[in-house]
């Protein structure tokens, strides 16, 4: 008898994570395809070499629904060993931390940090600490956090600001390489994206060896709305929801966090024109830019010999980047692994309840449906 439970038990084990792996499949795995380049293994932020990612998730009562999430350009000490980025602002209406002095000297020297409108101060601070704690860094007087937020507070207690300094370091300490968990995690617990569940989300794209071979990869954090497209389809019309279909509709505002990487040696210049491009991915997928939703972009380099010493005994840097003609294919890159994150954090998303709102996730079974009747083939 305990034989046959054990079996039993075991059965049941099997046909829950395949049930698990039928609702939890990306576009990609169902048919969608975004784009010509072909995505990396991971089909994520995480295929750029040496980034690492860590989320904490915080789900209490019916009403917090918040979190963190984390990107590290290297496992190393960032302060120490600076990396070229360049920021890009869509629409303004946001509470970016760090975007002056990157803005001057064109690199990042802490985490990238994403989370809640009203856990961006408590979310500097714990970057700051942990950036200070580091005992390379015992003599540092000043630390530029690079925080990002969209403002969760229709599903998320907001102003109770649940963010802890504890909740950010840990979601730094838990970084690390592989697949990227998406949907309803760290930053992305509490948001919401053309009406519908939004959430964490990332794809990758790998340029032909021919033409540099680099890796770009993207991160997504969606909270904002429009008229939704999947790879040119109108899927939010078929719906029937968007925004404007009703005179008093919901509002699109929210925002949209995207950082961007690449292992191409890009100066902070062309990550700008990098970063520009990637708003051209959110564009396509129907997002709108409301007048109350922050738009940015970070994108940085992660190419080893054009770090940026802390301190260094020489008085110049002597770098080797790529010329101007040769970032059309990043730009490419960048727009589709831009398109696909967002579409990824929306079929990863669950529907959530806080209280007595409600957000339903995408119905991906209607969607498949509406890509198959405008001649988009499926699984």
């Amino acid at each position: 008898m305990q034989k046959w439970f054990i079996l039993l038990t075991a059965l049941l084990s099997v046909l829950t994570l395949s049930s698990i792996g039928q609702t939890t499949e990306r576009p990609r795995d169902l048919g969608i395809r975004i784009g010509v380049l072909q995505p990396g293994s991971y089909n994520a932020i995480t295929d750029v070499e040496g980034i690492v990612v860590g989320q904490t998730t915080i789900q209490r009562g019916d009403s917090v629904n918040t979190g963190v999430t984390a990107i590290l350009p290297h496992r190393h000490n960032i302060f120490q060993n600076k990396v070229p980025a360049a920021m890009y602002i869509g629409n303004g209406f946001g509470k970016m931390t760090g975007y002056s002095q990157v803005e001057e000297l064109g690199n990042i020297e802490t985490p990238i940090v994403l989370t809640n409108t009203l856990s961006v101060p408590t979310a500097a601070n714990a970057v700051i600490t942990y950036t200070l704690s580091l005992e390379e860094n015992k003599e540092v007087r000043s630390v530029n956090p690079i925080i990002g937020e969209t403002n969760d507070g229709y599903l998320n207690d907001i102003r109770g600001r649940h963010v802890l300094e504890k909740d950010v370091i840990a979601a730094i300490k838990a970084a690390k390489s592989g697949p990227v968990e998406e949907g309803n995690v760290g930053a992305g617990t509490g948001t919401i994206c053309f009406g519908f569940k939004g959430g964490i989300g990332t794809a990758s794209r790998v340029l032909p060896k021919e033409i540099g071979g680099y890796t770009i990869g993207v991160l997504v954090q969606t909270n904002f709305g429009g008229v939704l497209q999947i790879d040119g389809v109108p899927v939010g019309e078929e719906l029937e929801q968007f925004y404007l279909r009703r005179q008093l509709d919901a509002s699109p505002d929210g925002s949209c966090m995207i950082v961007i990487a690449t292992d191409a040696p890009c100066n902070a210049r062309n990550l700008k024109r990098m970063a520009k491009r990637a708003f051209l991915g959110l564009g396509k997928t129907g997002g709108i830019a409301s007048n109350g939703s922050g738009d940015y972009v970070i994108a940085f380099s992660t190419a080893s010999n054009l770090r940026i010493p802390y301190q260094s005994d020489g008085a110049m840097l002597e770098n080797k980047v790529l010329r101007n003609e040769k970032m059309s294919p990043i730009f490419m890159a960048a727009i589709e692994a831009t398109e696909e994150a967002i579409i990824n954090s929306l079929f990863a998303a669950e529907s959530i309840t806080a209280g007595n709102r409600r957000i339903n996730a995408l119905p991906v079974d209607k969607v498949l449906e509406i890509m198959s009747k405008f001649g988009r083939k499926t699984n």
